[in-house]
């Protein structure tokens, strides 16, 4: 399989309309458009009967002490953890993409809804837990809500989008599913996969 999008090249910098925030002059940081990226794929093997996609970025700290604080930095060298941005299965068979803005147009408070839309099933991603307790935004995040990475992280963030060509039209999940748990019903029905990586920072010192 071959996948490529046409809001990024791999390996370059995912634009700030596709993420979940950009740089400000006040505040560090301000809301973006928040647009799920264009993706197409093509050379999906015979028998393939659905398609899952995956966003996830590897380099979220894994303690959260110092993020985002005045006069503190993550460093560099901190553990990481996957922290998921995009969560569809149950993609039909006949899709050979999709096109920007399909998952996501604006940062909805509290989260866009789960369950099936006319593009897959929308499982959770991790601003779920990010927005946990937080009275204007807390919620379940369904689908795509791009890069929002710590504003003073020394790290540059990757976000690997993987798409999955599947034996099966659905993976039977249902509810509050998220990332692992898509993994893991995806692990025994891979036909084949391809993936993308796009990078992002807030922080100015990385340019």
């Amino acid at each position: 399989m071959h996948l490529r999008s046409d809001t990024f090249v791999d390996g370059a910098r995912v634009p700030g309309d596709n993420a979940f925030a950009v740089q400000a002059a006040v505040g560090h940081v301000a809301l973006s458009a928040n647009r799920s990226p264009h993706l197409s794929w093509r050379d999906a093997p015979e028998g393939t009967r659905s398609f899952a996609v995956i966003c996830h970025d590897p380099d979220v700290p894994s303690v959260g002490d110092d993020v985002n604080q005045e006069g503190r930095t993550v460093p560099r060298d901190l553990a990481r953890v996957d922290f998921f941005h995009w969560v569809l299965v149950d993609i039909p068979a006949s899709f050979t993409g999709l096109p920007e803005g399909a998952d996501s147009d604006g940062v909805t408070a509290g989260g866009k809804p789960l369950g099936p839309t006319p593009n897959g099933r929308r499982g959770l991603n991790n601003y779920t837990d990010w927005f946990a307790g937080d009275p204007d935004m807390g919620g379940d995040y369904g689908g795509y809500d791009g890069p929002g990475p710590p504003w003073n992280d020394e790290r540059l963030h990757h976000y690997v989008f993987t798409v999955y060509a599947l034996d099966t039209e659905s993976l039977g999940l249902d509810g509050r599913f998220g990332g692992p748990e898509a993994l893991a019903a995806i692990a025994a029905h891979i036909l084949d996969r391809a993936s993308i990586t796009g990078t992002y920072t807030l922080n100015p010192a990385l340019g």
